[in-house]
This record gives structure tokens, C-alpha cells and sequence, in this order.
């Protein structure tokens, strides 16, 4: 499946079970791990473990698997990887401390 694809059922697996402000990234010229950031916020440990295992159903259900799913014990930030797209469901505390969107969009050339 195509990275923009992915990326397409990602945002509406996470829509599906309300996430809180999803924000994706264009990280093709900065990076090589990866093409898109996904970030977005749960609104309990519950919501964060939800929301991932939605996204890893929704692309399971289209023979996408990702390649690793971390952080699910916690709740406080899921890490979904699917390569060319990488998922971070956090909670709105640990969203803010890590400030990913800023990170990434910051470093951006031009």
C-alpha cells in the first residue's frame, strides 16, 4: 500500500474512535526512516490503547501489518510503525512534553 494511502486509513481508523487532534507530518526531505509523522492524542491511557489497536486492526484488515507496536502496557504513548508511516497515539500531557509536531515541522528546510 502506498505511504499516502496508509496514511488515508490511518486518520480515519483514528476519526472512527474520536482521537483528538491528529496531525500528520511530511517528513520525506528531513528523514529516511520514515515518509509520515502521524501524531495524536487519546484522552485517557484507555483512549491512547484503543486508538493504536484501531489503526492495527483497520490496516491488518488491508494486509498491511505493522512492523512493531510499542507502549501498550502503559497507555501513556503508543508507538504504531508501519515504515513509511509511523503512529503516535499519546495522551494530551506527554504529547505536550514531547512536542513532535514542533520537532519535526521546525526542522523543515526552506
Amino acid at each position: 500500500m502506498e505511504a499516502e494511502a496508509l496514511v488515508e486509513l490511518v486518520e480515519s481508523a483514528l476519526g472512527d474512535l474520536k482521537a483528538v487532534n491528529t496531525v500528520t507530518v511530511n517528513v520525506t526531505s528531513l528523514t529516511d526512516v520514515t515518509d509520515y509523522l502521524v501524531v495524536t492524542s487519546g484522552t485517557s491511557s484507555r483512549h491512547v490503547k484503543s486508538l493504536a489497536s484501531n489503526v492495527a486492526v483497520e490496516a491488518k484488515k488491508q494486509g498491511v501489518r505493522p512492523i512493531g507496536v510499542e507502549g501498550e502496557d502503559a497507555g501513556e504513548w503508543v508507538l504504531v510503525d508501519f515504515g513509511d508511516v509511523v503512529v503516535h497515539v499519546m495522551q494530551p500531557a506527554t504529547r505536550d512534553f514531547y512536542d513532535l509536531e514542533r520537532l519535526w515541522t521546525v526542522a523543515e528546510p526552506g
